[in-house]
């Protein structure tokens, strides 16, 4: 399997009955940049079984560590959810996404907006440096629908901000915006209804979305997705790729994994 990398899981760390992380090691030639997304899974019958995941790791970390969902009947992740310290995963050589830095033309916020798993690739964006240098605010909203799928909380409020190197920006630029739909809890509701309502700005103290100042990137649910694209559109938001830098992106391999 030229094409593949073959590499040990590390740890595996289940956060509820549907969710759960795990790290593996990192071929040192595995190249990415922040943000982007590669093909991993498991050989079964002799083949391999794969399904695009976004790295959750930083471009500078010494292993991998990814964010799935668990689906019973899912012909990967009812596989992947039962590994085990030292088994054995396939990552894909090569990486790719539209959820990187240089797809955004130069503003002053960068809102990433995630649902569910959708998390992932922010969290490795968060812990790059040059996202800091780029814009004055990073706001990192994540909505789920209980508060116990709001995984990696504590790492972002906590380990994040006492990071050696990154943690004096991270205290002062980095805004961290958790929702849920379904249960108490200190922010509540969509996170489309919290855009349109102003509620999300009044909270964290920043005006409106605005094309000149704002941007955005899109990672979660398909409903998300497509409602806040909309919104964006209707704002004068233009969509970046990698052939030309826009306002906001969408990454369109995968939907909440």
């Amino acid at each position: 399997m030229s094409n593949f990398y073959e590499e040990k899981v590390l740890s595996v760390h289940h956060w509820t009955d549907s969710l759960f992380s795990f790290t593996a090691t990192r071929d040192p030639s595995f190249r990415f940049l922040n943000g982007q997304f590669t093909m991993i899974g498991i050989e079964v019958e002799g083949r391999p079984l794969l399904r695009a995941y976004s790295m959750v790791s930083s471009s500078y970390d010494e292993n991998l560590e990814f964010f799935s969902i668990k689906v019973a009947n899912g012909p990967l992740t009812s596989r992947l959810q039962h590994l085990k310290v030292g088994d054995k995963l396939i990552v894909g050589r090569k990486a790719t996404g539209t959820l990187v830095l240089d797809n955004l033309v130069p503003g002053k916020h960068l809102y990433l907006l995630g649902t569910g798993t959708g998390l992932a690739p922010f969290l490795s964006i968060i812990r790059d440096p040059e996202t800091y240098e780029r814009y004055e605010k990073v706001i990192l909203v994540h909505g789920c629908r209980t508060v116990a799928e709001l995984a990696y909380g504590d790492q972002i409020t906590e380990v994040l901000p006492n990071d050696e190197y990154l943690g004096e920006a991270v205290r002062e630029k980095l805004i961290y915006y958790p929702t849920v739909t379904r249960e108490a809890f200190r922010n509540t509701g969509r996170i489309t209804d919290l855009i349109q309502s102003y509620k999300i700005f009044e909270d964290i103290g920043l005006p409106p979305l605005d094309v000149e100042a704002d941007r955005v990137m899109l990672c979660g649910s398909p409903a998300m997705i497509q409602e806040t694209r909309a919104l964006l559109d209707g704002r004068g938001f233009s969509e970046g790729s990698q052939a030309e830098a826009g306002h906001f992106v969408i990454e369109k391999a995968f939907v909440e994994r």
